[in-house]
């Protein structure tokens, strides 16, 4: 969760902001919401254990005394494996090839046939292919761009 909120917040924090955001998302309340126990016990977990402990393995810088933490370059390191892959687990090559070869024969057949039904045919299935395409791509964008919303699985408690 600290580093989760930390890329969130352009990479740095200061503790009492750590604290708060980390306390509410652990008890699922909103910040102002917080009452000083839940907020005082996150603020010395992260000051006594976690904070120096990720300090340790060079993927925090941790000032004391200012009370700030920066993000360190080995934890843009570490994502690959904290987290996991944002590959879909749908075949969307394997759709769009079947995209492209149904859309060839359809086109080809089309082609064929316009001389005997008419240039209009073509134009209603070159239509129907963009609409094809336009729609499998809004949709795996959508899809991309929820993955990359999500929080990350391995920062995040089982209960939020």
């Amino acid at each position: 969760m600290v580093l989760y909120y930390l890329r969130r917040n352009d990479g740095g924090a200061t503790m009492n902001g750590l604290a708060e955001q980390i306390a509410a998302w652990e008890n699922e309340i909103e910040i102002e919401e917080l009452t000083s126990q839940q907020r005082k016990r996150v603020y010395v977990s992260l000051y006594q254990i976690h904070l120096p402990r990720l300090a340790e393995t060079g993927m925090v810088d941790y000032d004391v005394n200012e009370g700030t933490v920066r993000l360190t370059d080995q934890a843009t390191d570490m994502d690959a494996f904290l987290t996991p892959k944002g590959t879909s687990t749908y075949p969307w090559r394997r759709h769009y090839l079947a995209l492209l070869l149904v859309g060839g024969a359809v086109v080809a057949l089309g082609v064929f046939a316009a001389p005997f039904v008419g240039s209009t045919l073509l134009l209603w299935l070159a239509g129907g292919l963009i609409a094809g395409y336009v729609v499998t791509a809004g949709v795996e964008y959508w899809h991309h761009r929820k993955q990359r919303e999500e929080i990350r699985a391995e920062l995040v408690p089982d209960d939020l």
